[in-house]
């Protein structure tokens, strides 16, 4: 699949083709960091997230999951 991060400094606009989902969140992530506005990424299908929501979206269980993960107390009984 194909992700185009996308970026703002001042009027310049900026866009940058990666293969891979990781380093298209990692080069936002850095834009974000050097002080880049407007810092989005498109995947193929034209879905557009921050990096923000993209890192939540890959690295954080879902609601439903983690209804279903049994907590340490719960298994201790």
């Amino acid at each position: 699949m194909n992700f185009t991060v996308s970026a703002r400094l001042s009027a310049r606009r900026f866009a940058y083709q990666h293969a891979s989902i990781l380093t298209a969140l990692d080069q936002g992530m850095s834009l974000i960091a050097a002080g880049m506005a407007d810092v989005t990424i498109m995947d193929g299908s034209g879905r557009t997230r921050t990096p923000a929501a993209l890192y939540r979206s890959l690295f954080e269980p879902s609601r439903a999951v983690a209804a279903q993960v049994p907590t340490a107390q719960a298994q201790a009984a």
